[in-house]
């Protein structure tokens, strides 16, 4: 655990002397109000290390300060817990220090315990208040990064599952986050820490080679740098030339997760050169090839195409006369600001943005991104929607009119076609990709020129929400169909609900479920029962998701009063009804007979099958692929207990499958497949993963167990799953 004194807990006065030195204007009358306050009232509070607590909120203000944010923003982020920790209310703090900070600090004080809400949605409650408070005013989340970040530093002090369940949090949210604000110090120390508690052994390792290589690869940076500077210093002598060493998360990610060895890495070190204009870099990218042999397909020009997140830089690899290759990266004074600090260059270097890059511009994708979950009544779709798409790689694709449009890794022509506009997408019929028509699922990738095809009439298709990658197109899709086709949705909405209940086992008369099911909707934000099966309907409630609940509710006020002559007179109808009709399954030469399948293989409708009577047990029905059927039954000892069957032409039940999904280890990689599953409505029964190891390359397996309805329906899910970023392989077991 680290002291008193270093890096990790700063003082008040520590504080003071980086304002002092940083030499912007500081507000210190409001700054030391705050800090008096927040001392005062936390008072003998203790960290869970046994340290003062008003060492956190300093220490919080101390990043802060060296992210060069404004005199608001470090009063806030002393006084960020004393509403949530302390007697001082909010209304306190408006009355003390105005409107401003009070809204920094109620946008980053978690809510109080939801009443009947699981650590999930409390977790997911919590991220949309911050995402509406980071919407009014992005310093929220700003000072939520610096307090995550003080967190992971001392969390050493925790047991380790807490550990590792905050560093998942870490690396699943805010990371991405810092990444899109473009704040890389924060990012890149997020990530690495949440690596050493997430994976100690593989950072131990990438760490050790870095120290092995660290004097020859400076003494090597350091003879670049001077060939580099003799050349470009001749035209450009205010140039600034200075060598970087890439993470080690970013390491972690291509030889772990990628299967590259240490030596296929080529950006472990780079050099840096920092010009003045944009026509600089393009001459320094000269004078660089000039100079060294470049890496065929290893250029990326970022000033043209900038990321998400506003970073703008050209990229070139090439190889010294000993045939060692190394990272260029050139941008301008201003472009390196922007790549260090991202959206806290704003406050730091009071950048004066240009037309293309206006401040609000810059931060809409968080209100795009409320907006897109506005019509979900889903607590926890925002969290997922955030999770999967800042953690998404991007692609650049164009319009036939030259547009470029940046879209995350996998995304279809779909999402292409809602990305252009609303309409375009719901009246889109099909797409052209590079001139040639393409299936309308198809992933776009970066360069092509996409053409979509629209009707005059027409709306989205309710499987496109199987196929879209973006929160955007499902959010615009969904909204369609809320708006035209209420009437259908709920139809498509109620049957749903039925077919889940009577899978379940819930037997509930239809005009009772509204009482029944008022909790469940009254947690879902719906006015009544139509509301509630229009939602699920539409796909903006997830049925599965609220399944415990309903059953919750049914054990308490159904199963109690079932009178017992209707459970007898509902036994005595099972008895006769054929077991034919209830297990789709026809025995040869027998009209009633208990039936089961066997757990060893699982059949499906759609599968060969064949019958085994059992003792006391009744048919047990197998695959005849089975290795516990005999190859020639007729030559079995046991032969008179085989018997034919065969599958009902009308089967109306579900079956379980297993599958094993083998793919490279990443995070988000169970996230993703349960999203998939959810959105094709396939009800999990069972998930676990084998943990991978340095002989397994990297890949991990998964183990799913779903209700399908036969073979053919199995076969459509393995082909959705197959499309998931790292999966290998997806077989039936």
């Amino acid at each position: 655990m680290a002291a008193y004194g270093t890096k990790f807990y700063q003082d008040y006065e520590e504080l003071k002397r980086m304002l002092k030195e940083s030499g912007q204007d500081y507000d210190m009358d409001l700054i030391d109000k705050a800090y008096k306050l927040a001392d005062e009232m936390h008072g003998d509070q203790r960290r869970v290390s046994g340290v003062p607590y008003i060492l956190h909120p300093t220490s919080v203000a101390c990043i802060l300060a060296e992210l060069g944010m404004d005199s608001e923003s470090i009063a806030a982020a002393l006084l960020h817990d004393v509403v949530e920790d302390t007697p001082v209310t909010l209304e306190q703090i408006k009355s003390m220090f105005g409107k401003d900070i009070a809204k920094l600090i109620n946008g980053v004080t978690k809510l109080k315990k939801l009443p009947t809400s699981s650590k999930e949605e409390q977790q997911a409650e919590n991220v949309r208040k911050m995402f509406i408070a980071m919407a009014d005013d992005i310093r929220v989340i700003i000072i939520k990064l610096a307090d995550r970040l003080h967190n992971m530093r001392t969390i050493d002090c925790m047991r380790e599952q807490k550990r590792r369940d905050i560093a998942r949090e870490t690396m699943e949210l805010y990371a991405p986050i810092a990444h899109r604000l473009g704040i890389r110090p924060i990012k890149e120390e997020m990530e690495d820490l949440s690596l050493h508690y997430l994976d100690p052994i593989g950072y131990k390792e990438i760490e050790d080679k870095l120290n092995k290589l660290k004097e020859d690869r400076a003494e090597f940076l350091e003879r670049i740098k001077i060939t580099v500077a003799n050349r470009v210093h001749e035209v450009m002598p205010h140039a600034k030339i200075e060598g970087r060493v890439k993470s080690i998360n970013g390491i972690y990610r291509k030889t772990i997760m990628q299967g590259k060895s240490f030596e296929e890495i080529y950006d472990i070190f780079a050099v840096r050169v920092i010009v003045d204009t944009v026509a600089e870099c393009y001459h320094v990218m000269g004078i660089i090839h000039d100079q060294f042999q470049p890496l065929p397909n290893r250029f990326k020009d970022y000033i043209s195409m900038p990321k998400p997140n506003n970073y703008r830089s050209l990229h070139t690899t090439v190889v010294d006369k000993e045939a060692i290759p190394f990272e260029v990266q050139i941008r301008t004074f201003e472009m390196h600001q922007t790549a260090e600090y991202g959206i806290a260059a704003h406050w730091k270097y009071k950048l004066k943005l240009s037309k293309k890059d206006h401040f609000e511009e810059r931060i809409a994708w968080v209100r795009r991104m409320l907006e897109n979950q506005q019509d979900s009544e889903d607590s926890s779709a925002l969290l997922g929607s955030i999770k999967t798409e800042l953690a998404a790689d991007e692609v650049f694709v164009f319009t036939p009119k030259g547009d470029l449009i940046s879209l995350p890794a996998g995304s279809t022509t779909i999402d292409m076609a809602y990305a252009i506009h609303s309409e375009v997408g719901n009246r889109m019929i099909g797409a052209k990709v590079d001139q040639r028509i393409v299936p309308i699922d198809y992933q776009v990738k970066t360069g092509e020129i996409i053409e979509i095809i629209t009707a005059k009439e027409g709306g989205p298709k309710r499987d496109w929400l199987n196929i879209v990658k973006t929160s955007e197109a499902r959010s615009k899709i969904r909204s369609w169909f809320k708006r035209e086709r209420r009437d259908e949705n709920i139809i498509e909405g109620k049957a749903e609900l039925m077919r889940e209940l009577k899978k379940n086992s819930l037997l509930v008369p239809e005009d009772e479920l509204p009482a029944l099911l008022k909790p469940v909707m009254q947690r879902q934000h719906c006015a009544g029962f139509d509301d509630f099966c229009a939602a699920i309907g539409y796909g903006g409630i997830q049925l599965w998701k609220c399944l415990p609940k309903i059953k919750e509710e049914y054990q308490k006020n159904v199963e109690p009063e079932k009178p017992r002559a209707m459970q007898e007179a509902q036994m005595r109808v099972e008895e006769i009804v054929p077991k034919k009709i209830r297990n789709g399954i026809i025995v040869e030469g027998l009209d009633d007979v208990l039936i089961k399948f066997a757990g060893c293989c699982n059949p499906l409708p759609g599968d060969d099958i064949v019958g085994f009577i059992t003792r006391g047990h009744g048919l047990s029905v197998h695959k005849t692929s089975c290795s516990n059927v005999p190859k020639d039954i007729t030559a079995d000892d046991q032969k008179d207990r085989w018997i034919k069957v065969k599958w009902d032409t009308d089967v109306k039940d579900t079956f379980s499958a297993t599958l094993e999904i083998c793919a490279y280890d990443r995070t988000g990689l169970l996230a993703d497949v349960t999203n998939q599953l959810s959105l094709m409505h396939i009800f999990i029964t069972a998930l676990h993963s084998k943990e991978a190891n340095d002989k397994d390359n990297g890949l991990t397996s998964v183990y799913v167990t779903v209700s399908v309805n036969g073979k053919d329906h199995l076969r459509v899910v393995i082909q959705r799953l197959m499309k998931i970023k790292g999966i290998v392989s997806v077989d039936r077991i």
